[in-house]
């Protein structure tokens, strides 16, 4: 990698609370943490631009210059993606040249979010445009929706982008006002534990998409209910119906309807808890309701293979986790938990013994690493 002239290191991100709530425009907390996507690349002359991967097999060539292509469905997608998002509002003259390398399985961890980041960040700086965080935020978000068609909010990229180390990332997905909340001082040091639980993602078909509809159908009924004047599909949120609508409509509408609301509901309620506990260094508290989110998810959202089920139920039983929960959409395959580092192998003996006794078949894939919060994507 020496020979290339900038390096961006884009960390994965995990969310402790507010789970399935962005694309409501709810509210939302985040780490970024010490394990991501390394991008080493330089500019090119002629708009041409050439990558390699570490992590997947292949090269990816295409020119800036030109009209996006449509999708081929492998990585480079997500390079084609973040010129996508920059054309609509700049001139791209320049490409890039470079290779790029994940650190981790990927699943759960915002990775598409991460890669997507480094690739606005290296093309920008190829192209001398200078974008501020929000926009870095905002235009890997755009590649993510309209380029690779997953209907996100802005999260997983803000996390991202935003994270500093020792601190906690609030942000409201609707104003898109955001704080950056520091480590109480009283507070008892933590890392983050992220288990894999072996089932890979081409096994798990994911309900992300029907999840949002489900949500906005959620909104619409009780919108149309109360006389509420409707508004276009794409242009509804929970987050615009207030909890007391919610209180008298939901006996009327289809149960899973309102399960989802109530996910809504419930979770906006532990975040401002969660973050009220954040700062006055209550991590009892503030991992209390991230298992209490996971649950919530369970029932009311009901995502969660067997497999992540599973090793939730042992994360609550573990001395040393203050708490935890699924990560990503929750379709996938990793459980995120804070951890005391000072019990740290018997956590990993714990989980790892009573999770292989229920599914031997993951023996070969199962993992879990113990990772540091840490600065947003950045250059090296």
């Amino acid at each position: 990698m020496e020979n290339h002239q900038y390096h961006i290191f884009s960390p994965y991100r995990v969310c402790p609370l507010g789970a399935h709530v962005d694309h409501q425009h709810g509210l939302v907390t985040g780490f970024a943490f010490d394990k991501g996507v390394d991008l080493w690349f330089t500019p090119t002359e002629d708009g041409s631009v050439h990558l390699k991967s570490l992590t997947f097999e292949g090269e990816i060539s295409f020119d800036v210059t030109k009209p996006s292509q449509v999708k081929e469905g492998n990585w480079g997608d997500y390079a084609r993606g973040a010129k996508y998002a920059l054309k609509k509002r700049f001139e791209l003259t320049r490409g890039i040249e470079g290779v790029i390398k994940g650190s981790l399985p990927v699943g759960g961890l915002s990775s598409s979010a991460a890669v997507l980041t480094a690739y606005v960040m290296a093309l920008a700086k190829a192209n001398n445009i200078t974008l501020s965080k929000m926009e870095v935020i905002k235009t890997a978000s755009q590649a993510e929706r309209e380029y690779i068609g997953l209907t996100n909010g802005i999260l997983d990229q803000a996390c991202i982008v935003l994270g500093e180390k020792d601190s906690l990332l609030f942000l409201d997905t609707d104003t898109e006002q955001y704080r950056i909340i520091k480590k109480n001082p009283r507070m008892p040091e933590f890392e983050i534990a992220i288990i894999f639980s072996g089932l890979t993602r081409s096994l798990v078909s994911s309900d992300y998409n029907l999840r949002v509809a489900e949500c906005k159908t959620a909104a619409w009924n009780m919108m149309a209910y109360t006389g509420m004047p409707l508004k276009s599909f794409d242009k509804t949120y929970l987050r615009d119906i207030p909890k007391e609508t919610y209180d008298l409509t939901k006996e009327k509408m289809p149960p899973r309807f309102a399960r989802r609301a109530e996910h809504f509901y419930s979770e906006y309620k532990r975040v401002r808890k969660g973050v009220t506990a954040w700062e006055t260094g209550n991590l009892n508290l503030f991992g209390q309701l991230s298992f209490e989110s996971c649950q919530s998810s369970i029932k009311n959202y009901e995502c969660g293979s067997e497999e992540l089920i599973a090793i939730y139920n042992i994360m609550k039983q573990c001395d040393g986790i203050y708490g935890g929960r699924f990560s990503g959409a929750g379709f996938k395959g990793a459980c995120i938990a804070l951890v005391d580092p000072a019990k740290k192998e018997q956590i990993r003996e714990q989980i790892t013994s009573e999770y292989l006794r229920m599914f031997p078949e993951y023996t070969e894939s199962f993992e879990i690493h113990f990772c540091k919060t840490d600065d947003g994507a950045r250059f090296v």
